[in-house]
């Protein structure tokens, strides 16, 4: 079964009660959901009061908590620090790597993410074969740099020779940001249930960054946020405003059904297989990445 996704935008106080998430708000019949049903919880209004015991549940739980800013962007993560037993082992594990290793594996991701990027672009009638050539041509820790080539037509293709990603006057990127933050929670999510540490990346190493194997994993996840953000251009007569209405459609990305190889499943499912197979690879457990198929 998949685990739901809750976003609350209005004043409410939460809090848990045998073994369900209580949503209470002025006037109303509180809200009520069991935990073991959730998989991530989205506060997202500065008058929302929250208990310890309500974040403390929530990672007994493995719920992904995640806090947004006066924007409506996603700010804060909490994710469970203890979902697998064997956690510390793998994490040695992770942290030894070999370099080939990881180049290997980021050949794989990179080559998966611009395979999806065509397939997006297909799915709104604009066939790139260029893309299809860049992705046969990485090569072990993508040493040419093709992603970066990829992008600059993938995004002029999608969006328009001018739309770029620095752009913070254009409201597309606030719906990408938004999407990414929510896809990136349920990548870190499944990392920890994995036994591994979302700060311990296989190519992003920024020491900013606690979340580096996240954005590693998800390169290849991305264009699902894309397509969605293009329906909602498409089907939007007006100016793009973060409303209620634009979230729940860029929250179902993680509802969204995926190729595996075990058929099709909802994405936040098919993330357990991914992350379990990238430890799997590090370990020496086995080989191959089961990434899905966006």
């Amino acid at each position: 079964m998949i685990s739901r996704i809750v976003e609350i935008s209005s004043p409410a106080y939460v809090h848990v009660r045998q073994g369900q998430l209580l949503v209470e708000r002025e006037g109303e019949e509180p809200a009520k959901v069991p935990l073991e049903d959730l998989g991530v919880l989205i506060l997202d209004h500065p008058a929302i009061r929250l208990t310890q015991a309500t974040l403390a549940a929530c990672g007994e739980n493995a719920v992904v908590v995640i806090a947004s800013d006066s924007k409506h962007l996603p700010r804060s993560l909490t994710l469970p620090s203890d979902s697998n037993s064997l956690h510390g082992k793998y994490v040695a594990m992770q942290a030894a790597v070999a370099l080939p290793t990881r180049k290997r594996l980021w050949q794989t991701i990179v080559r998966k993410k611009i395979e999806a990027q065509a397939r997006c672009l297909a799915r709104w009638g604009r066939e790139v074969p260029a893309l299809d050539r860049l992705a046969a041509r990485v090569r072990c820790g993508d040493r040419e740099n093709l992603e970066a080539q990829a992008a600059r037509i993938y995004w002029s293709s999608l969006f328009g020779v001018e739309f770029g990603r620095s752009d913070s006057s254009n409201p597309l990127n606030g719906l990408l940001n938004y999407g990414y933050a929510v896809l990136r929670a349920g990548v870190a999510r499944a990392i920890c249930a994995a036994g591994l540490h979302p700060g311990l990346g296989l190519h992003h190493h920024n020491q900013y960054d606690a979340f580096c194997l996240a954005d590693d994993l998800m390169e290849p996840l991305r264009p699902a946020v894309d397509s969605v953000v293009m329906a909602i251009r498409t089907g939007c007569d007006q100016e793009l405003k973060m409303e209620r209405a634009i979230k729940v459609q860029l929250l179902a990305v993680l509802t969204m059904p995926t190729d595996t190889d075990m058929g099709a499943l909802p994405l936040l499912s098919a993330l357990h297989g991914y992350a379990t197979s990238v430890r799997e690879e590090i370990c020496g457990e086995r080989g191959a990445l089961r990434i899905p198929a966006v």
